[in-house]
């Protein structure tokens, strides 16, 4: 078991929300739900907490009401080898949210994301490139690859 989990507070979407990352994420698991009890009349039998496993990371996501909203001050990071996964989750994970600058986005629920391959920081590793490639990627929402190539070679 790992000492710290991600604890996601949602309003009233946590298992529709895991439900759809259970979509996006290969090897994703869900795991157990627990369901509000007759001590919150309006929630009773409704799911109160929904846990889950992407990439053997255990995450807890609650329905704690609408309370607190999520920001881009928490983000999740995919790392990401090649530009096929990064458009696979740069799609699936802006389908009906918002898609950001520089390989960010918020999903559906709010909830924000970086989707980066690991050839940036690659090349932002070379100090005669790095300028050159930082420049193409505040130019862009999606990542991509070839273009910071195209940057870092120019």
């Amino acid at each position: 078991m790992q000492k710290i989990s991600p604890f996601l507070w949602f309003d009233t979407q946590a298992e529709e929300a895991v439900d759809f990352y259970l979509t996006v994420f290969p090897d994703a698991r869900k795991g157990c739900v627990t369901r509000y009890n007759e001590a919150f009349a309006e929630r009773a039998g409704k799911a109160m907490t929904v846990s889950f496993e992407l990439f053997g990371l255990e995450f807890t996501a609650l329905n704690g009401g609408p309370h607190y909203k999520f920001n881009p001050a928490i983000s999740l990071y995919i790392r990401c080898r090649g530009q096929q996964e990064v458009d696979g989750y740069w799609e699936k994970l802006t389908e009906g949210g918002t898609p950001g600058r520089c390989g960010w986005l918020q999903d559906k629920f709010g909830l924000s994301w970086q989707v980066v391959p690991d050839e940036l920081f690659e090349l932002l590793a070379d100090p005669a490139k790095a300028a050159r490639v930082t420049q193409s990627m505040l130019t862009m929402q999606k990542v991509l690859i070839a273009e910071l190539r195209r940057a870092a070679d120019s």
